[in-house]
Order: C-alpha cells, then structure tokens, then sequence
C-alpha cells in the first residue's frame, strides 16, 4: 500500500481553480479501486491519498505526474511505500 502526501507550493486562490480537474482525476482512480481514500489536510495546506498495493512506487509515481495539480506545477507529491503488519480484516484483500 502507498501513501501520498500532497503539499500545496501555490497559494490556495491556484489549487481552487483546478480542483475540479483534480477531482475528476481521482474519481477515475477511485473508480478503478486504486485510489481507496483522497482528502485534504486540515489545515488546507495539501491532501492525502491511500493508494491501493500491488503495483511499483515507480509506477504510481508516473501515474500522478498527470495528476492536475502536478501538471500545473501547484503542489509536491511524497510517496511512502509500507506493509501493513496489522489490518484490519475487511482491508485485506486491498493491501
């Protein structure tokens, strides 16, 4: 499983004019059940996305350069690779 750790590098008044594309974004990977939860940080200073196993950190890593908001240069994307060692059972078959 990934996490994602986006940080806005531009002020908000940027990241809210192309939050529409980057929600459509993610609903067509959470649609594809690879994206399991997206938020924002509270504070607004970035998101945070869960991101499904089974594929490369290289992999996800090209998959969110088209991400709108790293298209655009708005944001940084930090992604964390980890292995669950507890789950709770209903995520299993996800990690």
């Amino acid at each position: 499983m990934f996490i994602v750790t986006i940080t806005y590098t531009q002020p908000i008044e940027a990241i809210e004019q192309k939050t529409v594309e980057h929600r459509a974004w993610l609903d067509q990977h959470v649609a594809s059940g690879l994206i399991l939860a997206a938020g924002p940080m509270v504070p607004r200073t970035g998101g945070i996305l869960v991101v499904r196993g089974g594929g490369t950190k290289e992999a996800l890593e090209t998959l969110l350069k088209d991400d709108p908001f790293q298209v655009h240069g708005l944001a940084d994307y930090k992604v964390t690779e980890f292995k669950a060692g507890k789950l709770n059972p209903v995520l299993a078959e996800l990690a």
